[in-house]
């Protein structure tokens, strides 16, 4: 995902007295202006005639009610509805601050993670405040404890605080800010990496609980309210729909359980963990990443989910989930699926299946696609997640699968697994900085280490290299006419052989000038140059 950032705040570094200088990122951040809502023409009113309609309970009025009033008169209850439910929901947000525990700053990018999206003047002036200090110190680094600030979400009456784990990663100390103005220390009860989330807990008890919703019923075109501490500025609150569903291609490393609500409402650093809520108050997703800044682009975990996560980290201290040990890629997204006679059309691609987990000691293959869990359809990766995330660890559950024979006829099997916990040694890092372009997905491709299981897939002789198994359409690896099936074997001339030398080369190597690749294509080594298009 280009640009994407997980939207916690680490945005000041802290001193001591006669040391380094306070370098306040909000203070340097130029502010951006949001627009209220206008209306311009007689469609849009109408427009908010209908919205209106929908939020007349939480006002104590039915559309008929106004069907004499005036447009203007519709817009001000709508936007009233807007203030009473910003108002509510704002009652269980809270803001949390973290410090870190102190070390030596050697670099602006250390003392501000925000530092590639900082304009050009920006920049300039904490450089030059930088350098005054090591000119005046004898060029040493100083030492400073790092802040950082984000948001959560009173979930229990009893303290039990809801936020994204990537806001308290590392935290020597926690300190959680109610409403109500009071400063709590706040402990951390649990956390889930591979949803981002976390529990914490403070000694207080009759707190405003949110009214956790049911993203579930969520649809896309809803009114969307973000609401969170972005920059240190506390208790902003901006609107907007909730753009998409089902956003699961978000982060590189496919161990990451989410299912993002995108929104246009703004959502920046600092935002993370808070709420956002739709038109009735009731919380529908935990605001975690956004995809530049200012863009009108974030992306939220599912309240469904979270709410998930929380009850088993407070019941039991963890959320423990079972595990396939398979590679999975959804037929939709592999067009090489969707013209191979007897496929499914909906379904999980099995890309691979892992030596050490449980799936490689059933019947399934790489190559299979899955269409169910027991009775449950499924059609992505999410939702085989979802159907395999909760199974009882060691129980067999029953996968529907259809599998292509050599003669490319469909055949439709139920397959037996007996589900694991998750290995600990699989756990993602979370990060509090912006997430790097992968350098696969700048070219539009994506490979795998070379298999047994995905040689037979594509029916390819296993030789030393990474094999595509995917090509984006449009992209500059598909305009050159790479196909998954090829197998690379150099980049630069720099030999390759597990994704990780060939996502480095790629990293390195500079896509205006060219980067050439040594590939096979059906049996013949082939040589292409990949070069931005429209040079």
């Amino acid at each position: 995902m280009r640009g994407a950032v997980l939207a916690g705040n680490r945005l000041h570094a802290h001193a001591s007295p006669g040391r380094a200088p306070c370098l306040n990122a909000s203070s340097l951040m130029p502010l951006q202006f949001i627009s209220p809502l206008m209306t311009k023409t007689r469609l849009q009113l109408g427009l908010l005639l209908g919205a209106a309609a929908a939020v007349g309970s939480a006002l104590g009025a039915t559309p008929e009610s106004w069907a004499g009033d005036s447009p203007l008169e519709v817009a001000r209850r709508l936007d009233q509805a807007f203030v009473q439910v910003s108002e509510q929901a704002t009652r269980s947000v809270v803001v949390i601050q973290v410090t870190h525990p102190e070390g030596r700053a050697t670099s602006m990018e250390e003392v501000h993670p925000f530092w590639e999206f900082l304009p050009p003047e920006f920049r300039g002036q904490m450089e030059k405040q930088w350098q005054e200090w090591q000119k005046h110190h004898e060029g040493s680094a100083p030492p400073m404890q790092v802040s950082s600030q984000g948001s959560g979400i009173i979930i229990r009456t009893n303290g039990f605080i809801l936020t994204n784990r990537h806001v308290v990663e590392g935290a020597e100390s926690i300190t959680v800010r109610l409403h109500d103005g009071r400063r709590l220390p706040a402990t951390l009860q649990g956390e889930d990496i591979q949803s981002d989330l976390a529990i914490l807990k403070v000694k207080a008890d009759d707190l405003p609980a949110a009214r956790l919703g049911d993203s579930s019923r969520v649809r896309v075109g809803q009114f969307a309210i973000a609401i969170g501490a972005p920059f240190e500025l506390d208790y902003t609150v901006t609107f907007g729909h909730v753009s998409a569903l089902g956003r699961s291609y978000l982060l590189a490393d496919a161990s990451m359980d989410q299912d993002f609500i995108q929104t246009d409402a703004n959502i920046n650093p600092g935002n993370s963990g808070g709420p956002l809520v739709n038109i009735d108050g009731e919380v529908i997703g935990i605001n975690t990443l956004i995809r530049g800044l200012q863009t009108g682009i974030g992306f939220a975990v599912p309240i469904d989910l979270a709410r998930e996560v929380a009850s088993s980290i407070i019941e039991h201290g963890r959320y423990q989930r079972a595990w396939l040990g398979i590679g999975i890629e959804s037929v939709r997204r592999r067009g090489d699926l969707q013209a191979l006679k007897g496929a499914a059309r909906e379904g999980v691609l099995v890309t691979l299946i892992r030596e050490d987990g449980p799936a490689y000691r059933s019947a399934l293959r790489a190559g299979d696609i899955i269409t169910g869990v027991e009775e449950t359809r499924v059609r992505n990766e999410a939702e085989l997640k979802a159907a395999i995330r909760n199974r009882p660890i060691n129980e067999p559950v029953t996968l529907q699968v259809r599998r292509v024979d050599d003669q490319f006829e469909g055949h439709d099997l139920q397959i037996r697994v007996k589900p694991a916990p998750w290995p600990e040694t699989l756990f993602p890092i979370a990060v509090a900085r912006p997430s790097p372009v992968d350098p696969m997905e700048r070219v539009g491709l994506k490979a795998e280490l070379f298999t047994r299981q995905l040689a037979e897939w594509f029916r390819v002789e296993k030789t030393r290299g990474v094999i595509l198994t995917s090509i984006q359409p449009g992209s500059v690896a598909a305009v050159k006419g790479l196909q998954p099936g090829d197998i690379i074997t150099e980049v630069n001339q720099t030999p390759v052989s597990t994704p990780g030398e060939l996502r480095e080369v790629l990293r390195q190597a500079d896509l205006a000038k060219g980067i050439t690749v040594n590939f096979i294509s059906k049996g013949t080594a082939q040589f292409v140059i990949l070069k931005e298009m429209g040079d």
